[in-house]
């Protein structure tokens, strides 16, 4: 495991979450908007023609339209584990009216045929072996205590030469609301992983030659209270089992406030983000899934060498 063995996410909780804030999510997705952006200019310099892309953790879908414009020709497929968040995605990428319609044709440049949308785990992939040639995951890593299952999910649902995309969140996001909240009780403010941790475990999983960077981004807000409400929706506040259940009182509160507002810059309060974003690709593997070496025969040229 990339994490501690103390540190374990409630699954139940955070889908609860996710599904009651699906109608609101898209106002408090600036973070993953410009992640988004970042991911795509990436790709400007990876030659690759997928034939089929999955979106894990899609969300409401603007991951999907987005992709959908830079390949228009691949075939799309959105998975969530939560079902109102898809129901929202479905709203988005198959639009009822022909303006809308009209309006995807001129985004993509192809006749808009939407995406296929699947409720799934990110551990259980209801997709065949070697039947995705890109799988791109946009802020999903978070929401997992342990991203290898996850990792080798993927890895299995990509076709030899295929291509993995993804961000996550590292240790030092959020760092200003970690130290204004007491620790008393415990961690009131979401874990996250090490980028050298996702490293080691994309390696474990099976993927070849990962890449990765590390970037600080800076939101400012106008109050602690709007902060916590974009955490809220976003998913992004503390689903650990271990998480302290109670409040912190009306003290704590209030010393946590003042000492936020001690960070506060021209009328705003940073929150601190540190962005993860990498790939990596899928090697033609050397062992088989019982251990045995995979040995490769090439066929003799007509000059008696071999190939």
């Amino acid at each position: 495991m990339a994490q501690n063995a103390d540190f374990q996410l409630d699954r139940r909780l955070l889908k609860k979450r996710f599904d009651a804030a699906a109608a609101r999510y898209d106002s408090a997705d600036i973070l993953a908007r410009e992640i988004a952006r970042r991911m795509d200019e990436r790709l400007d310099y990876i030659r690759i023609a997928p034939k089929r892309i999955i979106d894990l953790g899609c969300g409401t879908g603007s991951d999907l339209l987005r992709l959908a414009a830079r390949f228009p020709e691949a075939e799309l497929i959105g998975l969530d584990f939560s079902l109102p968040m898809l129901e929202q995605c479905q709203q988005r990428i198959t639009p009822q009216s022909g303006r809308a319609r009209r309006f995807l044709e001129r985004l993509t440049g192809s006749p808009s045929r939407g995406a296929a949308l699947i409720a799934a785990d990110a551990d259980a992939l209801p997709l065949p072996r070697a039947s995705v040639s890109l799988a791109w995951s946009n802020l999903m890593l978070p929401g997992l205590h342990d991203p290898l299952p996850a990792l080798q999910e993927l890895h299995r649902v990509l076709e030899v030469g295929g291509l993995l995309m993804f961000s996550s969140l590292g240790p030092d996001t959020l760092r200003e609301l970690r130290e204004a909240l007491p620790d008393r009780a415990g961690e009131r403010v979401h874990r996250f992983i090490d980028m050298h941790d996702i490293g080691d475990v994309l390696v474990k999983a099976g993927f070849s030659d990962p890449v990765m960077d590390m970037e600080m981004l800076t939101l400012t807000y106008s109050d602690l209270d709007t902060l916590l409400s974009d955490l809220r929706i976003s998913g992004g506040n503390n689903a650990a089992l271990s998480r302290p259940r109670g409040l912190c009182g009306r003290t704590g509160w209030a010393a946590a406030r003042a000492h936020y507002e001690r960070l506060r810059t021209e009328g705003r309060l940073p929150a601190t983000f540190e962005v993860i974003q990498g790939h990596a690709w899928k090697a033609p593997a050397k062992t088989t899934e019982d251990g045995r070496a995979v040995i490769q025969f090439r066929p003799r040229q007509a000059d008696g060498s071999s190939g």
